[in-house]
């Protein structure tokens, strides 16, 4: 009988690692051959795995720069745990010893992601490959009370483990994915749009009522930990993603690793486009740009520019701009067209190669609009854009974004390997 795997923060290594035995290897974060540093290699030979889907143990050693027999052991460990499946021997070449692919076993853990919005509630439980098992949703109102919200999130959590007929143990945590900005530790500061929850230590609140780790972060840089976890190798680099939710967020990942910030609030997406658009209030403060709120701002500039018909929600206007109405069509360039300047800006900052776009209201009908609008502008406005070519994706996690990702949250603070995060995640 495997053990279950334990909700614990995998690689917090000493301040100083062994350089590579393989240098010809250079492919993310190379392993360290000590024995203290047993819980990085772990992570580090998780993370191989995980991008890899199934790989050889020769194949885990060239690319981490382990020793086979570091390799051997630590997968050793990591069989008898339950977290790895060994596939069907392989002969790669005839007299050639035969080669044992190994892979992550997805029902070997389980998070629950929460996506909180001000007017819809999304909840998911996932495997370790972000396989959605189980799922819940609930409108919400901008004034729910933060108990009642918190009571909210229990129920459907509680309700799902049920469901799944899964060992409670298995289920390393929940990761709540919310509009900033917040805390460090979870608390809700200023949110724009929801007063009633405002300075609400919701990660306490949640851990004291569900007595499991909470991980709360910020809409777009959960996303983008989804997006990382679920890509694979098609994410394995750098990139930014751009968040469509109640407003527009984005989520940074640098070296593999999300970049928070230090106060965990790096990516705040609409400065950004008020900086570059030039709304910039008296006082030189960027203002508010009603642009990266589209939920909003679609149907209100539509009916600006003369739109008459009959749709009045957001999702009723991206119908209108599929069937194209030239008043929403002209609406949904306008917004591109600032969101594209933000990314500009972006860009120019970090100097990325890929940026992602998705979120929970990024509908089909504004993808060519807004993919399109974004490519052209990252790849003739940026000062470098001789020197790059920017790749402009569509997520992989479509809608459910910001809940899958808020489950990654769990298994990249578990599983991933650090060095040093500008603001880790407690898990306690």
């Amino acid at each position: 009988m495997t053990q279950p795997i334990k909700p614990a923060v995998f690689g917090n290594p000493r301040t100083r690692t062994a350089r590579s035995r393989n240098p010809a290897t250079d492919r993310g974060q190379l392993g360290a051959n000590q024995y203290d540093l047993g819980s990085f290699n772990e992570a580090t030979i998780i993370e191989a795995i995980r991008q890899a889907g199934t790989i050889s143990r020769t194949e885990i050693s060239e690319q981490t720069g382990l020793t086979q027999q570091s390799v051997s052991r630590i997968l050793r460990v990591l069989l008898e745990r339950g977290l790895l499946a060994e596939g069907a021997q392989e002969r790669t070449e005839r007299l050639g010893k035969p080669r044992t692919p190994v892979r992550l076993r997805a029902e070997a853990a389980y998070a629950i992601g929460v996506l909180v919005d001000p007017e819809l509630m999304s909840v998911v439980l996932a495997d370790l490959d972000g396989t959605v098992v189980e799922r819940r949703s609930m409108p919400l109102t901008p004034a729910i009370a933060p108990r009642e919200l918190v009571e909210s999130i229990a129920v459907c959590v509680d309700e799902m483990i049920e469901a799944s007929g899964f060992d409670p143990t298995t289920v390393l945590g929940v990761g709540v994915a919310v509009p900033g900005p917040i805390t460090t530790d979870g608390e809700l500061l200023n949110l724009p749009l929801s007063e009633a929850w405002r300075g609400v230590p919701l990660r306490q609140l949640l851990v004291d009522r569900l007595q499991r780790p909470v991980v709360v972060e910020k809409d777009g840089a959960a996303a983008a930990i989804g997006e990382r976890w679920i890509g694979r190798t098609d994410r394995a680099g750098d990139f930014v993603y751009l968040y469509f939710g109640t407003g527009m967020g984005s989520g940074l990942v640098l070296n593999g690793e999300v970049y928070r910030g230090i106060s965990a609030n790096a990516g705040e997406f609409g400065q950004l486009c008020a900086v570059r658009a030039g709304r910039i209030d008296a006082a030189g403060r960027p203002m508010l740009v009603r642009e990266c709120n589209p939920t909003a701002a679609l149907p209100e500039i539509a009916r600006e520019l003369g739109y008459a018909g009959s749709a009045v929600s957001f999702r009723e206007m991206c119908a209108e701009v599929g069937r194209g109405n030239p008043a929403a069509v002209a609406a949904a360039q306008q917004i591109a067209d600032v969101i594209a300047l933000g990314a500009v800006a972006l860009i120019d900052l970090l100097d990325l190669p890929t940026l992602v776009v998705g979120g929970p209201v990024f509908e089909v009908e504004l993808r060519q609009i807004v993919l399109s609008t974004i490519d052209r502008a990252v790849n003739e406005l940026p000062t470098a854009h001789f020197a790059r070519e920017v790749s402009v994706q569509p997520s992989l996690l479509e809608i459910e974004a910001g809940a899958i990702g808020a489950a990654s949250t769990i298994f990249h603070a578990s599983f991933a390997p650090h060095v040093r995060r500008t603001q880790k995640y407690r898990l306690n």
